[in-house]
């Protein structure tokens, strides 16, 4: 993998860079559209490249339940096996380790787990789920780590901080040895909640273990977003300047505005997918619910500054009948907008970037996309 800075916005702390891995080249600052399951949610390989993905998600956690690692290494990995030539990054399942708690156990060697799918019990340590990366084949994999909910004691952050740290330089030992540095990157993981000790400790630990690249978790798990702003100040700027970096989870446009401001180059998150499903659609004039009533019979494009193939094709009320009906083909376009919206988003920071206009960008884009963002009530 190589990272380079290409451009420095001198008004802020934004960067544009391109990202080299094996699979291609990725412009940044980058949204990445979430593959859990192998999959992009109702979109095919053909849809991603049409709205310009430049690399997806897997996550280890799902992969290594079903299909099984097995499968993968039979597939010839996970780019073959689902027919995307492009990068892809793994979450290691930390994650899920913290969303699905009551089924697990956390101790010093790892996690003990009860399979959400048919209850049965796996254990996860960092070595595992190196491996398990491995076989899935990923440009870029991430440390196994512990992500604490919010609110959380200090005591319990620093806990939890710290032996992500030891799993951290474990994951790093296996990956060594292993021998597929050329081929699969590592990310180590910032933890640490929202105290900001905890976060600056995490950082220099982290950056002292020495990877590649480096992630800030543990946000969008309940804090506030002031309290995410602050964390990505606290961390991005003491994170090394030639490495990418990358915020784990965050996806409303707004939260991306304030981190790339902050020097952040990589995004992942759910949220545009699930809102596209349960009719949640992103405008550049705020959010709209195409479940709502006065878009039964609106006429016009979803939105008219979009240059998707949503918009540029059917209309509000088209949207609308295809969600009250049931039809799959409502939640495929709703996926397919959003998604382009995001990247679209993060192409025009980019752009605005090696302009040298980046907080011009950012004030314009906020003034209309919260000008009338109020929706009326669901009927």
């Amino acid at each position: 993998m190589n990272y380079k800075v290409e451009k420095k916005d001198p008004n802020c702390g934004a960067r544009a860079g391109i990202l080299s891995l094996p699979h291609g080249d990725v412009q940044t600052p980058i949204f990445m559209p979430v593959g859990t399951q192998a999959t992009v949610k109702t979109l095919s390989v053909e849809d991603l490249e049409t709205i310009g993905a430049q690399i997806i998600l897997g996550n280890a956690y799902h992969l290594y339940l079903r299909p099984g690692t097995e499968i993968m290494e039979q597939a010839g990995g996970l780019h073959d096996f689902m027919q995307w030539k492009k990068p892809i990054l793994t979450d290691s399942g930390g994650f899920q380790v913290f969303s699905l708690s009551e089924l697990n156990k956390v101790t010093k060697e790892g996690v003990q787990f009860q399979s959400h799918l048919d209850g049965t019990k796996h254990m996860m340590t960092p070595e595992r789920a190196i491996d398990v990366q491995i076989s899935i084949g990923a440009d870029i994999m991430m440390c196994f780590d512990e992500c604490t909910s919010h609110p959380a004691t200090h005591d319990q952050a620093a806990k939890s901080m710290r032996m992500t740290l030891d799993w951290a330089k474990r994951c790093k030992t296996q990956w060594e040895q292993r021998e597929i540095m050329e081929k699969q990157s590592l990310f180590g993981i910032v933890q640490g909640n929202v105290f900001e000790d905890l976060r600056v400790e995490s950082v220099a630990g982290t950056i002292n273990i020495g990877f590649p690249g480096y992630a800030i978790g543990g946000v969008s798990v309940g804090e506030s977003r002031e309290e995410m702003v602050e964390v990505v100040e606290w961390c991005a700027p003491k994170l090394p300047e030639d490495k990418p970096r990358y915020l784990m989870g965050v996806g409303p446009p707004e939260d991306l505005l304030e981190a790339i401001e902050r020097g952040v180059d990589m995004f992942d998150c759910v949220m545009p997918t699930r809102n596209a499903r349960n009719g949640g659609l992103f405008t550049h004039h705020g959010k709209l619910n195409i479940r709502n009533a006065q878009y039964k019979n609106d006429f016009g494009p979803l939105d008219e500054e979009c240059g998707c193939p949503v918009c540029r094709t059917y209309t509000r009320a088209y949207l609308s009948h295809l969600y009250r009906a049931g039809e799959i083909l409502g939640i495929r376009l709703n996926t397919l907008h959003n998604l382009y919206f995001m990247l679209d988003l993060a192409a025009n920071c980019r752009l605005a970037i090696m302009e040298e206009r980046f907080p011009e960008f950012k004030r314009s884009f906020l003034a209309s996309y919260r000008a009338d963002s109020v929706e009326s009530q669901l009927d």
